[in-house]
């Protein structure tokens, strides 16, 4: 009797090396995400963990290795094309058009999914082939009475729950998660996790996310970055006893630089 075959990983990075002149932000790194699996990325301060998802993104060209994507190479693609094939990245500050209602907003994202021009006078959310679609993307994210509200009208971790919002209307493959719960309070933070919890499963991510809480609620794996290389991988409870994670988080209070 044959033993299954492994399930295929819907992203593979392989070798890939980032240098900002003579700083090295990522060194011969190698990672993969399996379809319906959270594989989280952290590391101290300064480790490369938002030039990686730059690299990933197609908003940063690696200077070595190769990203295959739902098994087709895009490691020579740019951004706009890696999301319309599913590859989509949320930011450490939030991304959204603070003049706009939160309908508009999400409408926006899907007319960009659907890629279709609407008459440019007239507002996303009155289409109801943008609005609908909107509407329920904005009350499985929580944010249904906010939905006639101006973005810039949100609270922070409002705005967050907008921006995934965003990100899921464009029914992403794979989202690049960095960090989601940035500049969050205790419940905002909380909050934010139910929501990616409800999407485990749906829809495969790649975290990184400096609240461990968050991290070991969520992952199905982790892995740990120091200087831009990985000095572990595997399993949360694995990882948090490992003595190279322990080392690599004592002494890192600076500013993420990389």
């Amino acid at each position: 009797m044959t033993s299954p075959r492994p399930e295929a990983p819907l992203l593979e990075a392989r070798g890939l090396v980032k240098r900002f002149g003579g700083l090295v932000a990522t060194d011969n790194l190698s990672l993969d995400v399996l379809p319906g699996e959270c594989h989280a990325v952290i590391g101290p301060n300064g480790a490369g963990k938002s030039t990686l998802i730059a690299q990933l993104a197609g908003e940063l060209r690696s200077d070595a290795g190769t990203i295959r994507f739902d098994g087709a190479d895009v490691s020579r693609l740019g951004m706009a094309v890696r999301a319309r094939r599913g590859l989509v990245r949320s930011f450490q500050i939030t991304a959204v058009l603070p003049e706009f209602t939160v309908l508009d907003n999400v409408a926006l994202a899907v007319q960009a999914r659907l890629g279709k021009h609407y008459r440019f006078w007239r507002r996303a959310a009155d289409e109801p082939a943008l609005r609908d679609p909107a509407r329920r993307m904005i009350d499985e994210i929580g944010l249904g009475p906010r939905a006639g509200r101006k973005a810039r009208e949100l609270a922070h971790g409002e705005q967050r729950q907008l921006e995934l919002a965003m990100a899921l209307a464009t029914e992403p493959k794979l989202l690049l998660l960095d960090e989601p719960m940035a500049g969050m309070g205790p419940e905002e933070s909380r909050r934010m996790t139910s929501l990616l919890q409800g999407l485990k499963g749906r829809v495969s991510m790649l975290l990184v996310e400096h609240d461990m809480e968050a991290v070991f609620a969520l992952a199905d794996r982790v892995t740990v970055l120091v200087y831009g290389g990985a000095v572990a991988s595997g399993a949360p409870d694995a990882i948090r006893g490992d003595p190279a994670v322990i080392e690599a988080y004592l002494g890192t209070d600076d500013e993420d630089s990389a």
